[in-house]
């Protein structure tokens, strides 16, 4: 079932209620089946989020993020528009990403942090090139068949 919300400007804006959590999703974005959003977070068009990943109340993913699989969205957090966030990644409550921030695979973001957009995390070590963040986000297309 479609809904149909007003927001700041006046213009409607439609979502669907996810399974799993009752969170509202913009049709146009991708949520695994085992990913729970929240009855109070949004999921924002164009938007990915990944297998078993949680994304916590009154958060919001915005419009082309990706959240990766396993990754734990705190309470109260907004993932700008154009964000990349890796797999197995924590972002703790009342944290703000901005726009086209890309979390490395397993960082942890404490509680009440503010990121700059355009800001890169690498894991310690720097295990995540920012070649493989950005092609979490791109969507992947099936490769051709050669008859053998």
């Amino acid at each position: 079932m479609i809904e149909e919300l007003e927001d700041e400007t006046g213009a409607i804006i439609k979502y669907k209620r996810h399974a799993n959590g009752r969170g509202l999703v913009s049709p146009s974005a991708r949520v695994a089946e085992t990913a729970f959003i929240d009855a109070t977070a949004y999921v924002e068009a164009h938007a990915r989020v990944g297998l078993d990943s949680w994304v916590g109340a009154g958060s919001w993913i915005d419009k082309g993020a990706t959240v990766g699989d396993r990754t734990f969205v705190g309470s109260n957090v907004h993932v700008g528009e154009g964000c990349v966030v890796g797999s197995g990644v924590r972002i703790g409550s009342n944290t703000k990403l901005g726009a086209d921030v890309m979390v490395g695979n397993g960082v942890r973001v404490d509680r009440d942090q503010q990121i700059a957009a355009g800001t890169v995390i690498e894991p310690k070590g720097g295990a995540t090139s920012r070649a493989a963040l950005a092609a979490m986000s791109r969507p992947v297309r099936p490769q051709a068949r050669r008859a053998a």
